[in-house]
């Protein structure tokens, strides 16, 4: 078939004789016997089924024909000359062809050739136009946006201030850009197939081209796609924005779009009037985000969505609440209210950072839809993630892989959306197989402004969507003053995610009325935008006229709509004055059916046994210890770590990722989902976990040993995460919200790291609760231990966590010792522990789903006790009736002679094993009891308590391995003191205080470690000090 394809090669437009004579490496070729000093290069321009005459054996002899023309011109006939010469100059085999001159009259021939071959500049220079239009085309698609009327102030301060594109046809004289001119205007061209400016024509004008390229490109909406690296694709936003007459609305549809603007801008006007002394970052210049998003929400529901959740920063946020979420209108104006009381509970949060949770029914599509608009702080961009975790949550317990029933959209400015570095990360979890949600519709409210920065200093980018371009998301600039612009672009917006899954941009182009809020003044910064802000007529009323002078509906029509609006409005105010107190219920945005009472409270405050029976541990260990898949080959070394965990369930023994496998596989078998994410959490940074196992003969053949533990168990997902932190503790934090009934965990790859996340954990994980009524059960495992490694990756900063708990350390809590440790729990904003047995962390990790209600829990994991080996655990303190110890007493010689006892020294996690070594090398095993606080967050009173009475006679000293201003130890003397009331002082061993977490030189780790050993065990230290 390739040789049967075989025409005329299109060259360079020069002439056969100086093409041979350019081939610098001559190739010999035998044809038909003779040497050939020449091997062609073609490229087949002509079908099979267009020439007839290459089909068959012909299509040899014209090859052949032509490797003659290139030697040798005049070795062929004077009609093959004149056909290569064409056909070499760019015109189809078809026109190329010229009859040949007749026998008689061989002058007359000869000239009528020398004419024929006179006419190659006029084939060259129509190949040429053609090129220069398809060129212009793809001009347009590529560069469009830049001279589109995006900005409604027309100050072009949304785009770079500099020239527009040289190849944009902005004026006659660019034509000069393609080699073309004002007489080629009216020439007829035929469009290649990248355009659909054609609709159902083939050929137009170059005029009509031009003008229908500024129609698609250049007029309210700016197309940003030719980054794209998929075809279809980019055909699917070609047909979408280039067909003639693609925005063409119904009468019902633009009343619509007028009532929603109506609502959205008097809805804005109407707080103004109310309350224009109070902040409420109101939507004041980009009214059209209300239809914006409702348009999103009717399509995305009539194409099968059931449930969305939304992320939004301030701007707007009230307006949305009551236009897009439906939320009621009395419930918002009471907190305008000074005289409203303080929330039923918790602290609560100003009321533009509120969430809610609504299932309505869609009056576009008559079907129900779920609506949930996440609580967020003033942190811009912060719930991205959040919301991208709470959506792949849903999607997961409802079935939903391909992500046709639920899905997520995130509002974001345009300053925050270029300059927060967790936009990257969230874009780039967007596409990764246990991340993914299928596609976000991103809407940026592009104020041109960001507080009081202008764009010029605030990005380094054309645009602040540009970050999009990673993700090759399509980005669809709109001009904000024109809503029927706005509803098309959002319904283009909303298909695209039907159909490719993938995420979308839509950079609504706009401004701020106001400043920064309706306190601030921005004409100190920005006069001149002010300035025209100022003269700037609103959306609603240029929308309005618009649809009068077209006859849509009529002046008093418009007025109607208006006044059942404030009438509304009016009635909603009166009923929020009845409102006394604040129900921070009432804005809740992920409520758990089932879980509570009906009053919100647990239904139980008793935390049963975690432990389980010797056959369900010893099955869970035989899963842990072997390979549930056939044929499957895995690593040497592998096998040796299985073998090993075999012999440890053999003699009734785990270590630290055997207790966690125990821990897991019982909750899964008892039902509960179990996700674990993390930077290379499937193998553990220490190499100790090994939850996937990899086939080491076939490619990506893995297999998850704890999804083999029951026939009926919840799935396990393990998945190591992207190297950021910020986004995925956000995503994890949402993915535990949509459910209680779920362990979510996520691993830092070395404790340290958790602080780049911090955000999360200071904005959403520890005042969640006080500020949203939002329990959260995530776990966060920091690996944590001074070992000698240097400053980092050695401390997870305890000591930042411990400032946070909400516990006072001045006062001894008022529970019943029945209620003691469950009602602490309840109380606590977070659990922290600090474990240092791997039947401890079993325990604790059982205990995150079994108790009634949910809290944070952190939990500082070891390094080196991971392979300690007196950091093993018996099977016997695993089993049913036991329960996590907050406080492990010392149960050595100390209890035999408790008055003889000199010092009690208490401490927490790693350095306990380092204790006692030296407590048994001194001979002091009668003398000095070690007793470890594995609970530090709520402090263990009551059982600290028994410790300090058990001896009497002993002083009190806090050992830490961390430096003195770091670590526990500020955060327990109080609490120790406060136990004792304050009877005897608490001394402390450990580091002195530091800038840095631990000193790089591993000599001066081990002095540093043997001196606080020698304070702890010198029974004279504190002879003398007060």
């Amino acid at each position: 078939m390739h040789r049967l394809r075989t025409t005329v090669v299109r060259l360079r437009p020069i002439t056969a004789p100086q093409t041979a004579k350019s081939q610098s490496q001559a190739r010999l070729a035998a044809v038909g016997g003779a040497l050939r000093t020449f091997q062609p290069m073609r490229s087949y321009t002509a079908s099979v089924s267009a020439e007839p005459f290459l089909n068959g054996t012909s299509s040899n002899y014209v090859e052949e024909m032509y490797y003659a023309w290139l030697e040798n011109p005049r070795s062929v006939h004077k009609s093959w000359d004149i056909f290569f010469r064409n056909a070499n100059a760019g015109a189809p085999p078809g026109a190329a062809y010229q009859s040949p001159p007749p026998l008689a009259g061989a002058a007359l021939g000869l000239a009528n050739a020398q004419a024929m071959v006179g006419v190659q500049p006029n084939v060259e220079k129509l190949v040429e136009d053609h090129l220069a239009v398809q060129s212009l085309v793809r001009a347009y698609q590529i560069r469009g946006h830049h001279v589109a009327q995006l900005d409604p102030l027309g100050i072009m301060a949304a785009i770079d201030p500099g020239p527009p594109p040289s190849d944009i046809i902005t004026s006659n004289d660019k034509l000069e850009f393609y080699g073309l001119d004002e007489s080629d205007l009216d020439k007829v061209f035929r469009l290649p197939t990248t355009t659909f400016i054609g609709g159902s024509e083939s050929t137009l004008p170059l005029r009509e081209i031009i003008q229908r390229l500024e129609m698609a490109y250049c007029q309210s909406i700016g197309v940003e796609f030719m980054f794209i690296n998929d075809l279809e694709q980019c055909q699917w936003i070609r047909q979408k924005f280039e067909r003639p007459g693609i925005m063409q609305f119904t009468l019902e549809e633009k009343r619509t779009l007028l009532a929603r603007m109506v609502r959205s801008t008097r809805f804005e006007e109407f707080l103004q009037r109310k309350w224009s002394s109070e902040k409420r970052f109101g939507l004041e210049g980009c009214e059209s985000l209300i239809p914006a998003l409702k348009t999103i929400i009717d399509k995305s529901s009539m194409n099968g969505v059931e449930s969305i959740i939304m992320g939004m920063p301030h701007r707007g946020r009230l307006n949305v609440l009551a236009n897009v979420i439906r939320k009621e209108l009395d419930q918002i104006f009471c907190q305008f209210d000074s005289k409203l009381e303080a929330a039923d509970e918790g602290s609560g949060d100003v009321k533009y950072h509120l969430g809610m949770w609504h299932r309505r029914i869609n009056r576009v599509t008559d079907r129900n839809i779920t609506l949930s608009l996440m609580a967020n702080p003033s942190h811009l961009e912060a719930v991205d993630p959040v919301v991208q975790g709470k959506t792949k949550a849903e999607q997961f317990y409802c079935g939903d892989t391909e992500g046709n029933r639920v899905m997520s959209i995130l509002l974001h400015g345009d300053a925050a959306f270029a300059g927060q570095g967790v936009v990257y990360e969230t874009f780039h979890l967007s596409d990764l197989p246990s991340y993914t949600t299928h596609g976000t519709i991103h809407v940026v409210v592009n104020n041109q402004i960001g507080f009081t920065t202008d764009p010029r200093v605030a990005r380094s980018s054309s645009y602040p969507t540009d970050v999009a371009k990673v993700v090759n998301a399509p980005i669809f600039h709109v001009n904000a003053d024109d809503p029927e612009a706005v509803m098309y672009v959002c319904n283009v917006a909303a298909e695209w995610r039907a159909t490719f899954h993938k995420d979308v941009v839509v950079d609504l182009v706009c401004y701020r009325r106001n400043g920064h809020n309706e306190m601030d003044e921005p004409m100190f910064t920005q006069p001149l935008m002010y300035k025209q802000i100022k003269k700037q007529k609103g959306v609603l009323q240029k929308y309005a006229e618009k649809l009068i002078a077209e006859g849509a509906v009529t002046r008093q029509e418009y007025e109607e709509e208006i006044a059942k609006y404030d009438k509304i409005c009016e009635e909603a105010h009166a009923r929020s004055k009845d409102e006394k107190i604040l129900h921070i219920k009432h804005w809740l945005d992920s409520p758990w059916p089932g879980f509570f009472n009906m009053d919100g409270q647990p239904k139980s405050m008793t935390s049963p046994s975690t432990g389980l029976t010797e056959e369900e541990l010893g099955h869970i260990g035989h899963i842990a210890s072997s390979v549930p898949v056939e044929d499957f080959t895995i690593h040497g070394g592998l096998s040796r770590i299985l073998k090993g965990r075999a012999a440890m369930v053999g003699q009734r023994v785990c270590d630290w990722a055997l207790g966690e496998y125990m821990a897991f596989g019982s909750l899964l078998k008892e039902g509960t989902h179990i996700r674990l994410s993390g930077q290379d959490v499937e193998r553990g940074t220490f190499s100790h976990r090994h939850h996937v196992l990899h086939d080491q003969n076939v490619d990506k053949r893995i297999c998850i040993p704890m999804n083999h533990i029951a026939p009926n168990q919840a799935p396990y997902t393990v998945c190591n995460s992207s190297l950021s932190e910020y986004g995925v503790l956000g995503f994890e934090l949402g993915f535990a919200m949509a459910s209680p009934n779920a362990l979510v965990l996520w691993e830092a790859q070395f404790g340290d790291f958790h602080n780049t996340a911090q955000c999360i954990i200071d904005q959403f994980i520890c005042p969640g609760q006080a500020k949203w009524v939002r329990q959260n059960g995530i776990v966060l495992l920091l690996p944590h231990g001074m070992e000698g490694m240097g400053p980092e990756h050695s401390s997870a900063r305890p000591e930042r966590f411990l400032q946070m708990c909400n516990e006072d350390p001045d006062a001894y809590p008022k529970f019943s010792a029945e209620e003691f440790a469950v009602r602490q729990l309840y109380d606590c904003n977070w659990i922290i522990v600090n474990c240092s047995t791997p039947a401890n962390y079993f325990h604790v990790l059982r205990r995150q789903i079994l108790q009634p209600f949910r809290k944070p829990l952190i939990v500082f994991t070891p390094k080196s006790l991971l392979r300690h080996p007196d950091a093993k655990s018996s099977f016997d303190d695993m089993l049913p009736g036991t329960h996590f110890q907050r406080l492990i007493p010392d149960s050595g010689p100390v209890c035999e002679k408790p008055d003889g006892v000199k010092r009690i020294v208490f401490c927490t996690g790693k350095v306990y094993y380092e204790l006692t070594r030296e407590r048994k090398n001194r001979g002091m095993d009668n003398t000095v009891a070690i007793a470890r606080i594995e609970q530090l967050s709520p402090f263990p009173f009551d059982q600290v308590k028994v410790e300090t009475d058990r001896y009497p006679n002993a002083d009190l000293v806090w050992c830490q391995e961390e430096h003195k201003n770091q670590g526990y130890y500020d955060y327990v003397k109080p609490r120790l003191r406060t136990t004792v009331d304050r009877t005897r002082p608490v001394w402390y061993a450990g580091r002195g205080p530091a800038a840095a977490p631990a000193t790089g030189n591993k000599a001066a780790h081990l002095v540093e470690l043997q001196r606080f050993l020698d304070t702890a065990f010198n029974l004279d230290a504190f002879t003398g000090q007060s």
